[in-house]
């Protein structure tokens, strides 16, 4: 793998949209290196007998199941409401129609 040049980050800074000084390109020029460095170690593992993983540990769903409780009702969720409408709250409008 090349060496990563000034231009280089400079040129990654302005796809990311991201104004860095002179003294900072030439940081991230180190720092972005690193990082290449580290990602191609990675690759080099022989990963053939390997299977994808999405994280290390096996996670498991802890969510509770899915059931039918008791709720406010329509009038006592809407009580605290300044200003409400067909049941709903109703609130400002902050988007454009189109």
């Amino acid at each position: 793998m090349s060496a990563l040049s000034r231009d280089d980050v400079a040129h990654l800074a302005g796809l990311a949209r991201i104004d860095l000084s002179d003294a900072e390109l030439d940081r991230m020029v180190g720092e972005l290196g690193v990082i290449l460095e580290s990602v191609a170690k990675v690759q080099e593992v022989a990963a053939d007998d390997i299977e994808p993983m999405s994280h290390p540990l096996p996670l498991t769903n802890v969510t509770r199941p899915d059931e039918v409780r008791p709720s406010l009702g329509v009038e006592a969720a809407l009580s605290g409401a300044p200003e409400q409408e067909q049941q709903r709250f109703s609130v400002p409008r902050i988007l454009d129609a189109d």
